[in-house]
């Protein structure tokens, strides 16, 4: 597993692991956007928009990061570096036959339309194509969620097929497109 990233620097964002420190910044974003990102997100209990929540989570997200497990990004604007507008999660790190892991993301209503998550994953991607040497991301969208399904075509996901009650979202089973990338420049490590 290569070192930790530090931050991932695109034209206009930070992409990088939270700290214990931007637990106040994390719960503001996910305060603001609680409406925002209700339709397209489990049911978060109220524990989930505290501080307490978040320190801890960014602590167990660095030693998941570390131990290559998973790496759950923030979304900064290089102008307020101190303010997230999104998150890029790559989970469920698989190693042997497979090299492969589940992406999910989300951005504040703000920022929607403006190119930021593809500027973001674009950079993340990289990454866990280069230096972490997996061979594919799977991303499953809602099929109502045409801007999500925009967005993956055009960092070239490709659609595998369509899932009946995949994943519990806002209190309900809902179907999912399934999609995925492979990395062209995979390496057999040694």
């Amino acid at each position: 597993m290569p070192a930790l990233p530090e931050p991932l620097r695109t034209e206009r964002l930070f992409v990088r692991l939270a700290t214990e420190a931007d637990a106040p910044a994390v719960v503001r974003y996910y305060t603001e956007n609680r409406a925002f990102l209700a339709p397209w997100e489990p049911t978060r209990p109220e524990a989930f928009y505290t501080e307490p929540f978040w320190r801890e989570h960014a602590r167990r997200a660095r030693i998941e990061a570390a131990e290559g497990r998973s790496l759950r990004l923030l979304l900064l604007p290089r102008w307020a570096p101190g303010e997230v507008i999104g998150t890029a999660n790559f989970t469920e790190i698989t190693r042997g036959v497979l090299q492969a892991c589940h992406l999910g993301y989300g951005l504040a209503e703000h920022a929607e339309g403006e190119g930021y998550m593809r500027e973001a994953l674009t950079a993340a991607i990289g990454y866990v194509f280069g230096p972490m040497n997996l061979h594919r991301i799977m991303a499953n969208h809602l099929p109502h969620n045409r801007r999500s399904g925009r967005l993956l075509r055009a960092l070239g996901f490709v659609v595998e097929g369509y899932a009946r009650d995949y994943l519990r979202i806002a209190g309900r089973w809902e179907d999912h497109v399934l999609t995925s990338l492979t990395n062209p420049d995979w390496k057999e490590e040694a």
